[in-house]
């Protein structure tokens, strides 16, 4: 599954977005109308590696820099002449390809 979220902004004000890579399956549920939640990405500061958390999962990462930047491009159609935009430039990709760890709350003590 690869994902687009949007970082940053280069010098000449294009966002600049990377891809999230996950390596198996996300089954999601699609009860509602548009944009749908997957998880929640995070980045820690002390050795920079993103995490998903994705529902009672934790997924940890890794920061790659791709070898050959991508462009995201619009393409318009004005008064019958076709225009394309750049919309954003990719250049990092943000690999998960560990297992899932689960997220394990408070629990009971036993009596």
């Amino acid at each position: 599954m690869v994902v687009f979220f949007s970082k940053s902004e280069t010098e000449s004000g294009v966002p600049e977005w990377a891809i999230v890579e996950v390596q198996g399956l996300i089954q999601i549920k699609k009860d509602q109308s548009g944009p749908t939640v997957v998880g929640d990405l995070h980045f820690f500061n002390r050795n920079k590696h993103p995490v998903l958390i994705l529902g009672h999962h934790v997924l940890n990462g890794k920061e790659m820099k791709l070898e050959q930047p991508m462009a995201v491009i619009e393409k318009n159609e004005i008064n019958g002449k076709v225009e394309y935009a750049v919309k954003a430039v990719v250049k990092k990709k943000l690999l998960f390809k560990s297992r899932p760890k689960p997220i394990i709350s408070n629990v009971a003590d036993r009596i």
